[in-house]
């Protein structure tokens, strides 16, 4: 089961909430609230990505994945800011506005930055992080100019999601072997329109928010978090094992956990290895 829940985000953005439970759980044995769980998908991502996860979380913990502002059901107005500043304050007022607080922030790529910079920045909404292949480096121009010209690549309208599983999933020049994982998650962000299939988010806007961290490194704000950290790597994501070492080695209480036959998408290709990689971190926590 799943409830959704509107949380009201920096200046006013209206932000969808996804609450996973079967009902949605207040409590847990002898233990008078669970202890919160709040999720967050990366750059064109949306909260219903992470349903296998939030479900078994949901059997000890309160699970709760936000679609943040410009992804999925939550409001995208074109007038607003996509800043790190909107994204990180964004997830402060859903775990205020939840009672989630102290939470576990899981963030997989772009969310997982914010669920660090949020960690830094208000360590007593905290009780831990996982970071699923995000780094902590610099993109830099060159990166960003290939996503601008991927973005153009796309050939939508999509007539059918069957389509759209066999582009993202074979024929996308990214796609280096057929991964049919990751044609269903780019089919879940798709809605259908008069002419075809077409992405629910604009992206321009995934551009926009993308330049806000492409040209920074973020390794001071890494060094500040306080609680326990677990870096997660797919073998064949994004992340590299070296530069994930060293995030583990900046985190004052940095752990590591890497995913085999995984790509960038760790917790969609692979989630009972997922489940396997965060659930003694998760346990750690609960008993710290």
């Amino acid at each position: 089961m799943v409830r959704r829940i509107d949380v009201t985000g920096a200046g006013g953005v209206r932000l969808a909430a996804w609450e996973f439970a079967d009902p949605p759980k207040t409590r847990t044995e002898g233990v008078e609230r669970a202890p919160g769980v709040l999720l967050l998908h990366g750059l064109m991502g949306r909260a219903s990505h992470w349903a296998s996860t939030a479900r078994w979380l949901s059997e000890r913990h309160r699970a709760v994945a936000l679609d943040q502002r410009g992804h999925g059901q939550s409001d995208k107005p074109p007038d607003t800011e996509y800043t790190r500043e909107a994204y990180v304050d964004d997830a402060e007022a859903a775990l205020e506005q939840l009672d989630l607080a102290p939470a576990v922030l899981i963030g997989h790529a772009m969310g997982a930055l914010t669920a660090w910079q949020l960690a830094a920045k208000r360590p007593d909404l905290v009780a831990g992080v996982i970071i699923c292949d995000m780094r902590a480096s610099a993109l830099g121009a060159a990166s960003q100019r290939e996503w601008e010209h991927w973005f153009k690549a796309w050939p939508v309208p999509f007539a059918t999601l069957a389509d759209v599983r066999k582009w993202f999933g074979e024929d996308d020049p990214w796609v280096e072997r057929p991964n049919p994982a990751r044609g269903e998650f780019y089919a879940e962000v798709m809605a259908e329109s008069e002419d075809g299939w077409r992405p629910v988010f604009d992206p321009e806007q995934m551009l926009k928010s993308r330049e806000t961290w492409v040209y920074d490194a973020h390794w001071e704000e890494l060094a500040q978090v306080r609680c326990p950290a677990l870096v997660v790597r797919g073998l064949d994501g994004e992340l590299g094992r070296a530069e994930s070492q060293e995030m583990v080695r900046v985190l004052p209480h940095g752990q590591y956990a890497e995913v085999a036959d995984a790509g960038h998408l760790v917790h969609y290709d692979q989630p009972e290895a997922w489940r396997a990689a965060v659930e003694p971190f998760l346990d750690g926590v609960l008993t710290s």
